[in-house]
């Protein structure tokens, strides 16, 4: 690295601990920048969906970010995923290739591993957001919610679908979020039906449930809901809301279903979210740049993971390359993540109508296309289709 790439001399904020914050100061950090990354939450949040790498582009990210061998050391080796009918019998087999990708591993234990990574040359603010921005010619004005203001060079929106940056720098989220007529839930439950590392996925018209588990813990499993509904309107801090919503929707479905609404109403973990994807005009404005979910995101089955790793990988080596000059990288990121992210997100679009197919005679249709995709003839042509969005994008060599 020449004295003009290194960053020394810059100061970033990045709001949000989940993945893409501590990604891109992971590589910030390598590159000499001072990073403060804020949280909300008190602490670093465990657990979560599991999360997917796939194809060379993810590999050459994570492997040069120093990651890739602690991802698989890490990983959650899940095996395959059957659809099950009323009775549990299997109707189709979804190989683990097809589900999980090259590696798979928790998002809880990814950010862990960047954090481990970062703790020491970066500097973590949990329990705190941003309240304000001010930008001028030469820097950005920060006001917090509990914290003493502060002034930084940049400021990166890394903070989710949901991104409270995005609507302080470029407006409310209604002008940006394209609702996809689902909704999905997870949570963990008991391990009642003794899998391990194996899913069992069951459908009925317009409503879905998988039940998982991922990491080989006998007593412990995870629900996933999906459902299609109209868009809803309830408080999102409000839980007990949100299960009564889950509640209604799935009263009298089958399988193992009343078992698991039961674990539902006991579980401290719920997420709950409709499934939608981000569109923003721009992902820049001024000195403020939006990473991730937050300017690119889906809420399943568009790779978000991944397109946030390769953008946050992305955006520091632009700065880089441009010596710190802002307004240069983040034109250069804009131009190589936007239509990569954008590609990825067009697969996400499918997720709910996957999971739950509006009828009976869908829900057939879906499981005979599996069934061929899935059959050996077929299943390395169907990899590499999944990996094909993935890997739509020509990395820059950046001074890493």
């Amino acid at each position: 690295m020449t004295k003009t790439q290194s960053l020394s001399h810059l100061t970033v904020l990045v709001s949000g601990a989940s993945v893409a914050g501590p990604a891109l100061a992971l590589n910030l950090a390598r590159l000499g920048a001072r990073v403060t990354v804020v949280e909300k939450a008190p602490e670093l949040r465990g657990g979560g969906f599991a999360v997917d790498f796939r194809g060379h582009v993810h590999r050459t990210v994570l492997t040069s970010m120093g990651i890739w061998d602690e991802i698989h050391a890490r990983q959650t080796h899940m095996g395959r995923q059957t659809v099950v009918d009323a009775d549990g019998n299997p109707r189709v087999d979804l190989p683990a290739e097809l589900m999980s990708g090259d590696v798979e591993i928790f998002r809880g234990d990814l950010a862990q591993l960047m954090y481990e990574r970062t703790k020491d040359e970066v500097e973590y603010v949990f329990d705190d957001s941003i309240a304000s921005l001010t930008e001028d010619s030469q820097g950005v004005d920060v006001t917090f919610e509990r914290g003493a203001p502060r002034r930084f060079d940049l400021v990166v929106g890394a903070d989710g679908l949901h991104s409270h940056t995005r609507r302080l720098t470029f407006g409310d989220e209604s002008r940006y979020l394209r609702f996809f007529d689902h909704y999905v839930a997870g949570f963990d439950i008991p391990n009642h039906l003794g899998l391990d590392r194996t899913g069992r996925v069951y459908s009925e018209p317009g409503r879905a449930i998988v039940v998982a588990n991922y990491d080989g813990d006998p007593d412990r499993a995870g629900a996933l809901l999906v459902f299609r509904s109209e868009e809803l309107s309830y408080d999102r801090r409000d839980v007990a809301a949100q299960k009564r919503i889950l509640m209604e929707r799935f009263d009298g479905m089958g399988w193992e279903v009343p078992d698991v609404l039961k674990a539902l109403d006991e579980a401290d973990d719920l997420y709950f979210d409709a499934i939608a994807q981000i569109h923003v005009d721009r992902l820049t404005k001024g000195r403020v740049a939006l990473l991730g979910d937050a300017g690119y995101g889906a809420t399943m089955g568009g790779m978000g993971t991944g397109v946030a790793i390769v953008g946050s990988y992305v955006l520091a080596g632009e700065l880089a390359l441009a010596g710190g000059d802002f307004r240069t990288a983040f034109a250069e990121y804009e131009t190589r993540i936007r239509d990569f992210a954008k590609g990825c997100q067009k697969i996400s679009g499918n997720a709910g109508p996957f999971f739950a197919p509006p009828t009976e005679r869908r829900i057939r249709s879906r499981d005979r296309m599996y069934r061929v995709l899935a059959s050996r003839p077929l299943a390395r042509f169907f990899k590499k289709l999944t990996e094909k969005a993935a890997t739509d994008i020509k990395l820059r060599e950046y001074p890493y």
